[in-house]
């Protein structure tokens, strides 16, 4: 396993950018719209992992369930893996509360999956296997 990268929730994508990119010089390589989870997303590389910063797109959808509730700020960390189902199935079997049992599509062309924070000391963990833009 290696990180991928860590997702952050935020209201407003062009105004994050300002700091992420524009302050801080973040190269920003890609802005995706991710229908199914209703959210916006761009990617800044930081060394081999990347910063992903989330707007939501529908005011139901997870991410701005996530601000309304927490406010701005880091969502999830993701790692990434080889043999997504075999990781989910060993999980399961070992007991950790899953949030997804089968890999979904993410950004990028990924397979993802999410372990609930209850089994992972209060931190939304996801598992992310590359796949063709990745």
């Amino acid at each position: 396993m290696k990180l991928d990268h860590l997702g952050i929730a935020v209201p407003d994508l062009d105004a994050a950018l300002e700091f992420w990119r524009d302050a801080l010089g973040l190269e920003l390589v890609d802005v995706e719209v991710v229908e199914s989870e209703g959210v916006r997303t761009a990617f800044l590389p930081v060394g081999d992992a990347s910063i992903e910063l989330l707007e939501p797109i529908d005011e139901t959808g997870v991410i701005a369930r996530h601000i309304e509730r927490r406010g701005p700020g880091l969502h999830h960390i993701c790692m990434k893996v080889d043999g997504l189902q075999s990781h989910l199935n060993q999980l399961n079997a070992a007991g950790v509360q899953l949030v997804d049992h089968q890999p979904r599509p993410g950004a990028h062309g990924k397979s993802v999956a999410f372990i609930h924070p209850k089994s992972a000391g209060g931190v939304l963990l996801e598992l992310a296997e590359p796949g063709e833009k990745a």
